[in-house]
């Protein structure tokens, strides 16, 4: 019986090591949605888009490229929390992003939807968001089932920067 060679390649995944590199206390500090929603830093923040209420920023630990969410500047954790012009102008930046989205990506389909509470697997549970994640067939690989891993193949720089060009039109 003949073995098998395995030939191993690496995979990158550059901007997790800035988070990597920060210590765990000043992570801890202070929410990072009201952080980024602060107005500065928006590139370094990922943030491509900026409304009254809300605003859209790229998801630092995507599930896919061009995982986004639409977040409230407001610092709540409850839809019921949120007056109905910021619950309506983020479902319009949802669409507004959907179809830039298509634009840039043409996935086959989307995933959309917020997780309310640590129990409802809210990862920032003090800071309702909501999230958009583009999908395209086959896009669950072995690297997902088997690794736990996820493999994104553009900087999220480099995908802020496509998308903040397509909103601005």
């Amino acid at each position: 019986m003949q073995e098998k060679t395995i030939k191993l390649e690496n995979l990158s995944a550059p901007w997790r090591m800035s988070y990597i590199a920060t210590d765990k206390a000043s992570r801890a500090q202070g929410c990072p949605f009201c952080l980024s929603a602060d107005g500065h830093d928006d590139v370094e923040r990922f943030v491509v888009k900026r409304a009254e209420f809300s605003f859209i920023i790229l998801n630092a630990f995507p599930y896919n490229n061009f995982h986004l969410m639409v977040i409230p500047y407001k610092h709540v954790s409850d839809l019921e929390e949120l007056p109905s012009e910021v619950l309506t102008e983020m479902m319009e930046l949802i669409v507004l992003a959907k179809r830039a989205l298509k634009k840039l990506s043409n996935p086959d389909g989307f995933n959309m939807g917020m997780n309310i509470g640590k129990a409802g697997g809210a990862g920032i549970a003090a800071h309702l968001h909501l999230h958009l994640v583009p999908r395209w067939n086959g896009d669950t690989n072995f690297m997902t089932t088997l690794g736990g891993t996820r493999v994104c193949p553009e900087e999220l720089s480099a995908s802020a920067e496509k998308l903040r060009k397509e909103l601005e039109k």
